[in-house]
């Protein structure tokens, strides 16, 4: 039968190709729905074709060959994705190379024409990667290019081709799409070559720093060539003085340039495995002041990554693009007076941002040497102000903001950033993650006789009309607030110094404490956790970072408390990597509530979940009287592919789990899953950047790569996604039976060999008793199958893996029912 055949061929990844060429001669196409029809070059480092970019969308492209991720350099149409069937690119008689969609409108043309009847045409991949257009004279002597690739650069440059003043590098939209993104790279018209972030609302250079003069930074604008670019020994050269050479320097590399999503240029060296080495980036800009990052009113820190976050009383605009920034959550309505004889301070306040800066969008200063106070009354009756920074250098510059763009918090920062509100928004100084806004001020100010005001304690409501000012309240604040200022040093003294020499065999160092501060969860300790667990009694799991105890904090919660055994890490370190994991939330992973982490003892603090692991659910004896359900294994493949899906490619900071197994898959009171022990890679790496130098994870879980001494990436925990699909859908255990690390999981061998001897029907659970969905069961066995093919470059990703089992299908598969 054809479904038979066809996941015969899916598991046995035959792949029937055309011969490649190198050349598409006229009234001739390529096909997007057959597999291997492309252009190759001479010595085969390029290829050119239809490269998948999402769900049954691809655009034609060209690609290192034999990159690990085949790494595109170049797309025709990467705003224009065209169908998955029928979709062809043709090189017509006339000269004109024409990229056609399924129902045949012209998505992309070279718009070229032959200049003479008699010439011949030929489109050609070059082994330096330029795609060329050529009209061939009859004598074949005689051959002008009409059109190539090098001339329409998309985000990069390689070796030999060229920057021109006509032409720029254009980043991607954001990490994993190729649409189109808002950061250039170019000339500008002082023939300086610059990186441009060109958003939506405002325009403006991020590099050079235009603090600093063009001559300062080495370049000359005396010029007017505007010719740039990288040769064959990875020297790049600019006709504006910019020149710089690749730390992997000499002739023979595959080198790329390339200007990332992030707004950072980058120059590549692609190694002998296929993966690509950093082999140079701009001295001097740091990726929180690339403009236009986190969006209006974002701001950008270090936490020690790179991080997103708004301001206290803002909310994020598009959960998956920060570049859309943060908007309030409040209204002005009505408008409040600014300017006014009146006391504008009777509704508007500020928050406090220390160490935060906003730049590019100051307003002329009010004037030299300004105390704190005056600068705020100053900001308070203008119009136009937002907010003002203060520096704390003892000079009294005063920095009013237009326009909250370009927020940047860095640890050295001297800068305070307040932002106006109206009063009553806030009720405390609490982090980002934590704030809350009163009922009161979520959507729009209290408009009537009664105001809101914060007073130290709690939110007040004050009859407006029987406030009175006093003539000497200015002072009374002055003296109140600087005896304020002045407690609070002290008291800061005292328990800072209480802390230091409480232990002296305990060195703190104090960026990475600040660290732990900054985040959303607590800092316990151990003696805390002790209590809580009741001298870690009760426990709940065990596995190769450690082991889990169930908890009752003072508060009531029930907790999980995980004491990591083999951590090697100091304090600073250890901090800095718990910070990115306790940022990271999503309904389908275990939420991080704190840590613990005082001399050997490293602690985790996370959610209860209340049913446990997957294993000890699905794995139960055959004589039990309960058994998972059909609809509750479909929702728990579905949420844990969501859940490593954040991780992958929707999370700021990129994570890999490195192990997932039904053991790491929690599910709580609704049966929703949820993925734990995320981020203990990074928690227990061993010094090694750029990879790991032994095996992680679990027997019969285990991707190829890992035992093939290959550099891992996130398709490692797609094979173990592929395991775990399996095991919902036969009820039987990857790990059971595997001795050795090097065996193949005796699971795949088993669902292969049903497949193979037509009996698709024996692969479910004999528990479920024939109870089973089987369009779902169709879509989980195309799922698992996908996932756990040996070359890692025909695994999906995780977000096709959601739309497939959504029901969004490979439209070049078949849509009938497994039978």
């Amino acid at each position: 039968m054809i479904p038979l055949l066809h996941i015969v061929m899916l598991l046995v990844s035959i792949s029937l190709t055309s011969a490649l060429s190198t050349t598409l001669t006229p009234g001739n196409s390529l096909s997007v729905e057959k597999e291997g029809d492309y252009l190759v070059s001479p010595n085969g480092t390029f290829t050119s074709g239809f490269y998948n970019v999402g769900s049954n969308a691809y655009c034609f492209s060209i690609w290192f060959t034999n990159s690990v991720d085949k790494t595109v350099v170049w797309m025709a149409n990467r705003d224009g994705p065209v169908n998955g069937k029928q979709s062809r690119l043709t090189l017509h008689e006339s000269g004109n190379l024409v990229l056609l969609n399924a129902d045949g409108s012209i998505v992309w043309s070279t718009n070229t024409q032959t200049q003479s009847n008699d010439a011949g045409v030929e489109l050609r991949l070059l082994e330096t990667g330029n795609l060329v257009l050529i009209n061939v004279a009859p004598d074949k002597n005689v051959r002008n290019t009409m059109w190539e690739s090098f001339d329409f650069p998309t985000d990069t440059l390689v070796a030999s081709q060229q920057l021109t003043r006509n032409t720029s590098l254009v980043s991607v939209r954001s990490r994993g799409t190729y649409l189109s993104g808002f950061y250039n790279l170019k000339f500008d018209d002082n023939n300086v070559l610059d990186l441009l972030y060109n958003g939506p609302l405002l325009s403006s250079v991020y590099w050079p720093n235009s603090v600093t003069t063009i001559f300062y930074s080495g370049r000359a604008p005396y010029n007017n060539s505007r010719i740039a670019g990288i040769n064959e020994i990875g020297s790049f050269i600019s006709s504006d003085n910019l020149v710089f050479n690749a730390s992997y320097y000499g002739v023979g590399l595959k080198r790329r340039l390339t200007l990332d999503y992030d707004g950072i240029l980058r120059l590549y060296t692609l190694e002998d495995e296929g993966s690509w080495k950093l082999s140079w980036r701009p001295g001097g800009l740091e990726a929180c002041m690339v403009q236009g990052l986190c969006g209006v009113n974002g701001i950008c820190s270090y936490n020690p990554l790179p991080t997103c976050v708004c301001p206290r009383g803002f909310n994020r605009n598009d959960p998956s693009d920060w570049s859309k920034g943060c908007s309030p959550m409040f209204n002005f309505n009505p408008p409040l007076p600014c300017g006014d004889p009146g006391d504008p301070t009777d509704q508007l306040d500020f928050v406090e941002h220390p160490k935060t800066d906003f730049y590019g969008y100051d307003l002329d200063t009010y004037e030299a040497g300004i105390s704190l106070q005056k600068c705020r009354s100053k900001c308070l009756n203008d119009c136009r102000c937002k907010g003002f920074g203060y520096a704390l250098d003892g000079q009294g510059q005063c920095f009013p903001k237009g326009a909250l763009r370009n927020g940047y918090r860095t640890p050295g920062n001297r800068i305070i950033t307040h932002i106006k509100v109206p009063k009553g928004t806030l009720i405390s100084s609490k982090e980002d993650s934590n704030f809350q806004v009163p009922a009161a001020a979520a959507g729009a100010l209290n408009c009537s006789n009664k105001q809101l005001f914060v007073d130290n304690s709690s939110v007040q409501v004050q009859d407006g009309q029987t406030r009175q000012k006093n003539k000497n309240g200015y002072m009374k604040y002055l003296i109140a607030f600087a005896a304020s200022v002045a407690g609070i040093e002290l008291i800061c003294f005292g328990l800072g110094w209480w802390y230091v020499f409480r232990n002296p065999s305990e060195s703190i160092d104090a960026a990475g404490y600040n660290i732990a501060l900054a985040l959303g969860f607590k800092r316990f300790t151990y003696s805390e956790l002790k209590k809580a667990t009741r001298n870690f009694k009760e426990e709940i799991g065990n596995g190769g970072f450690g082991t889990v105890y169930k908890g009752v904090l003072e508060d009531q919660r029930v907790v999980a408390v995980k004491r990591l055994e083999g951590v090697v890490q100091g304090d600073t370190q250890f901090w800095a990597e718990v910070s990115i994991i306790g940022k990271i939330n999503h309904r389908n992973l275990v939420k991080l509530w704190g840590f613990c982490a005082e001399n050997e003892h490293k602690i985790l603090v996370y959610e209860y979940v209340e049913n446990g692991s997957l294993d000890k659910i699905l794995f139960k004896d055959s004589s039990s009287t309960w058994v998972l359900g059909w609809d509750q294994r479909y929702n728990i493949a579905l949420g844990t592919a969501k859940g490593l899906l954040y991780l992958h490619e929707e999370c700021l900071e990129w994570v890999l789990h490195c192990d997932v197994k039904p053991q790491n898959i929690l599910i709580d009171a609704h049966f929703e899953p949820k993925v734990a022990d995320f981020g203990m890679s990074m928690l227990f790496k061993d010094g090694n950047d750029t990879g790991f130098s032994r095996v992680r994870g679990t027997r019969g879980y285990l991707a190829p790569e890992w035992m093939m001494n290959l550099k891992i990436d996130a398709k490692a925990d797609v094979y173990s996604y592929g395991i775990l699909v399996l095991e919902l859908l036969t009820g039987k255990s990857a790990s059971a039976g595997v001795e050795s690390e090097n065996e193949c999981s005796d699971l795949v061998e088993l669902v292969t060999k049903m497949i193979r001897e037509e009996q698709v029907e024996k692969i479910i659970d004999p528990k479920l008793q024939g109870k089973y969905n089987k369009e779902q069961f169709k879509r989980m066995v195309e799922v698992a199958l996908l996932c756990v093919k040996d070359d890692r470059n025909a695994r999906p990703a995780m977000s096709k893996v959601v739309h497939l089992l959504h029901g969004h299908h490979d439209e070049s598969k078949s849509d009938e029912d497994i039978e």
